[in-house]
């Protein structure tokens, strides 16, 4: 009856250590990129019903929002330098 079991755990643990091992069906480019298209998917997406067509002025919307962002900082900074006092509200900052 031991020696039953015994056998028995151990062609468990052989089976559960050789399934890690399985082969999952990828063909990595390198360690960790993995990454396959499913079947079907183009080679080249621009032109396909996968293209997103961005629209570039909402692909422009967070550039202008720093460069505005940038400009705002730098009138607190030159009001700042001039007089030594920090206002957060650029309007509110005197000419």
């Amino acid at each position: 009856m031991t020696k039953t079991v015994f056998i028995a755990t151990a062609v468990a643990a052989l089976v559960a250590a050789s399934s890690a091992f399985a082969y999952d069906g990828t063909k990595c480019k390198a360690p960790g990129n993995c990454w396959e298209p499913k079947p079907g998917y183009p080679e080249k997406i621009a032109g396909s019903k996968y293209d997103p067509k961005h629209d570039p002025a909402e692909l422009a919307k967070q550039g202008n929002s720093i460069k505005d962002m940038e400009a705002r900082n730098a009138k607190r900074t030159a009001h700042f330098v001039k007089s030594g006092e920090w206002i957060y509200d650029v309007e509110d900052i005197p000419n």
